[in-house]
């Protein structure tokens, strides 16, 4: 299968949005990790649910791809999008995310929780290996939307919105503290 960067085809408008997309996630992962690690049966499904329904929203947002910002196009554009959607079989482009649909989504990574739940019951080696498979999780459950962002994107030929901010990388680097900090704060 392939990544999403080569979906991209080149195009540096939706190579720079997966680049976004990607560090976004990956700090939400970490999040979803250090809750897996606590050793409270139930407390990182909860998370994780959580987690995937902030982090799908923010990820669509990146390629243009929200509730919000397709019920702002025209008629016949948003239909492109819903049609472009269904077509690739993206689940949640464009849409709500419901409690239904983070359901389906918990059947793909079903596996994965269901062995991070077992692990917890080994001292110590079972909070490293259920912080793993939760990482691995939400990683793999943002990957694929990513994926769908991205062919939908390219099936409409989508304009991308300009990235928050106006620019796409930060001038200058933030200090250790600020780091840790945007690290560990939910959004």
């Amino acid at each position: 299968m392939s990544s999403a960067i080569e979906l991209a085809q080149g195009d540096p408008q939706l190579i720079a949005a997966i680049r976004r997309s990607r560090r976004l996630l990956g700090r939400k992962a970490m999040m979803a990790a250090a809750v897996g690690a606590m050793p409270i049966p139930g407390l990182d499904w909860a998370a994780d649910a959580a987690l995937l329904a902030r982090v799908v929203p923010q990820i669509s947002t990146e390629f243009g791809l929200s509730v919000t910002q397709v019920e702002r196009l025209a008629p016949h554009e948003r239909e492109r999008i819903r049609k472009a959607a269904a077509t690739v079989g993206a689940l949640l482009v464009g849409r709500l995310v419901t409690r239904d649909l983070l359901v389906a989504l918990a059947r793909h990574a079903g596996v994965k929780l269901t062995a991070s739940q077992a692990a917890r019951f080994i001292p110590l080696a079972g909070q490293v290996v259920s912080a793993t498979l939760s990482y691995a999780a939400l990683r793999s459950l943002g990957e694929l939307h990513i994926k769908d962002c991205v062919r939908v994107a390219q099936a409409v030929r989508h304009q991308l919105p300009p990235p928050q901010g106006g620019r796409t990388e930060p001038l200058a680097r933030p200090s250790r503290l600020t780091s840790a900090w945007n690290r560990l704060r939910l959004r």
